[in-house]
């Protein structure tokens, strides 16, 4: 039989989570199949894949911890284990996680990853309590951890000038750097100009083929959060950047399976999230030693700046891909109180 192997980057990134999950899916209990099988049509891999993570640790913590549970292996723990276990073992299991060993390393988890290995918890027992294959959805009972919202790192707009002319430049790259900085220097100018003159995640921008930009409309299409495309636009600085790039890209010689990459490593294959953190850390640490920047604060950063010059929260969500709105007005609240703030001398009541 003909194994079928694309070069393209989503698909290769599916294929590789679902590997992922059927090795995960070995170590749990059979009845879990079903569960990810019921999933499949409305989640990504990715989603699965952390799913999987999340309820293998959950069943970890009941054969090491939970008396009746360490009798025997967690690949032959009935369905029926679901209704035996009370709310006082999930609240020591999101206890537990806080800090805790695995493969003799220490493992720290604060009020969002608490928050999210108990909301795939609370999926993972409402669907087998829908489908009626257990008497308590006792996963429901345990409320979510209060979660303390984090101020937003950005960069301001000197910051941003400042960045950008570091990347250009490399006047404080150190002589090992700099040694890499001349063959990637082209290369890095477009990949920060791209993030911070679009907003698009590092796992959007990775992503992209050559074939996905689009000079005559001056947009690139981009795989969002939950497989579906979309297209953002991008304005003349970052085209000067993209052709720049484009004009050195067409004398490298991608790795055989990555010949449409739009960005490339040093080794002339697809640059991956990882290198993409490296290097905006790389070159934030010689502009900001105050803020901790990442590829994330560069979209932080993007969608503060089109806030401002806009004044429309629909329009931030819906370039910045938020499903719901809500989350854009929550990460951006402190802007739009400041907007309040000046409404408030906006209508003038009598003409001075």
């Amino acid at each position: 039989m003909a194994v079928l192997k694309s070069d393209n980057y989503h698909d290769e990134q599916n294929r590789q989570n679902v590997i992922k999950i059927r090795a995960v899916m070995d170590t749990l209990p059979p009845f879990c199949k079903s569960f990810f099988r019921g999933i499949e049509e409305y989640t990504s891999t990715r989603t699965r894949l952390a799913y999987a993570y999340d309820i293998r640790l959950f069943f970890e913590f009941l054969h090491e911890k939970n008396s009746f549970c360490s009798k025997m292996n967690i690949t032959e723990f009935p369905i029926s284990i679901l209704d035996q276990i009370g709310r006082e073992d999930i609240e020591e299991y999101l206890e537990y996680i806080t800090l805790y060993q695995k493969d003799g390393k220490e493992i720290a988890n604060e009020e969002r990853g608490k928050a999210r290995k108990l909301a795939a918890l609370r999926t993972f027992y409402n669907y087998y309590f829908q489908n009626e294959q257990i008497q308590k959805n006792t996963a429901a009972l345990v409320p979510l951890p209060k979660r303390h919202e984090k101020e937003i790192i950005r960069l301001e707009p000197n910051e941003v000038a400042i960045l950008l002319d570091q990347v250009e430049a490399g006047t404080k790259l150190t002589g090992k750097e700099l040694t890499y900085h001349k063959k990637t220097k082209i290369r890095d100018v477009a990949l920060l100009s791209l993030l911070l003159g679009t907003g698009i995640r590092v796992s959007e921008c990775v992503g992209l083929d050559i074939n996905d930009v689009d000079f005559d409309n001056g947009g690139i299409k981009i795989r969002r959060k939950g497989g579906y495309e979309a297209v953002v636009y991008f304005g003349d600085e970052v085209e000067i950047a993209l052709l720049d790039y484009l004009e050195q890209r067409e004398q490298m010689i991608p790795v055989s399976g990555h010949e449409n990459a739009l960005f490339l490593s040093l080794q002339n294959k697809r640059i991956n999230v990882r290198s993409v953190e490296m290097l905006v850390k790389k070159y934030a640490s010689r502009v900001t030693t105050l803020k901790k920047i990442t590829p994330h604060k560069l979209r932080s950063t993007y969608g503060t700046n089109l806030y401002k010059e806009s004044g429309d929260i629909y329009l931030v969500a819906d370039v910045l891909g938020h499903k719901d709105v809500n989350t854009t007005k929550k990460h951006y609240a402190a802007l739009e109180d400041e907007r309040r703030r000046k409404a408030a001398n906006i209508v003038k009541l009598r003409e001075p």
